[in-house]
């Protein structure tokens, strides 16, 4: 694993708990042997309340942003990661948060995040969702967003909270079938993507490029407006955000 401005020497002993997702993310890109390259890594606060939001092609991005950020990072997960054999130990290790459908699961959710963004801590959301890892296209595709992170944003009520919009370029990679889209629908009947036919795949980077883009501060006055009722206000964060992780990704691979 090369990284371009961070030390990719020896695995660091293990760590305390709260430092374990980083130390795993460590390792497994250690053993998969990637080459990371970082583009304005210096963007990246090293402390306090960010939101990581970024495009999702590959089980692997949850580990390159926290080893490219050098800090635990507490990724929304689609429920059935948490659900599937092998997965759902990965993802408890990377202490990853399931994110249920209904309204139940995505008001707990937004507690568990608030809390951590609320305790200096850094949360990461991949506002394509599942699907871009289910019906994987080009890497320099970037699907629609949605909106939860931008809600979570504006809900927070944290003061100094940052979005970090970063691109993922994959420059060289493996893709492989892994298991019928067909099987997951035991997991979680009630997800669409899981009714078709066709293989989930497993995307592997060999050489990728992460590229960050400059935080985007959530003001007290957005935040106000926010509680006034005004929702626009999510949707014009949203789009700001995913129009900054299109220019960056297009960067990537000019």
């Amino acid at each position: 694993m090369i990284h371009e401005g961070l030390d990719s020497s020896a695995v660091c002993p293990p760590p305390m708990l709260s430092e374990q997702p980083l130390f795993l993310s460590q390792t497994l890109l250690s053993l998969l042997d990637t080459q990371v390259s970082i583009q304005d890594g210096d963007r990246i606060p090293t402390s306090g309340p960010v939101l990581f939001v970024s495009n999702h092609r590959s089980f692997m991005d949850a580990l390159l942003l926290m080893v490219v950020a050098n800090r635990s990072i507490r990724f929304a997960c689609h429920r059935y990661m948490s659900q599937v054999p092998l997965l759902r130990e990965v993802t408890a290790q990377l202490g990853c948060l399931p994110l249920r459908a209904d309204a139940r699961g995505q008001q707990e959710f937004f507690r568990q995040a608030t809390q951590l963004l609320q305790r200096q801590q850094a949360v990461g959301i991949f506002p394509e969702g599942a699907s871009a890892m289910v019906e994987v296209g080009q890497p320099s595709q970037v699907g629609s967003f949605q909106r939860g992170f931008a809600h979570l944003a504006l809900q927070a009520n944290t003061p100094d909270l940052k979005i970090l919009p970063i691109a993922i370029a994959s420059q060289q990679e493996t893709c492989q079938p892994l298991f019928p889209l067909q099987l997951l629908s035991w997991f979680d009947p009630s997800e669409p993507l899981f009714q078709q036919a066709g293989w989930h795949s497993m995307v592997i980077y060999r050489r990728v490029k992460v590229l960050v883009g400059q935080p985007l501060p959530v003001s007290a006055i957005e935040q106000d407006s926010y509680r006034g009722s005004s929702k626009a206000i999510a949707r014009d964060l949203s789009e700001r955000c995913q129009q900054s992780i299109q220019a960056l990704l297009a960067e990537g691979y000019a």
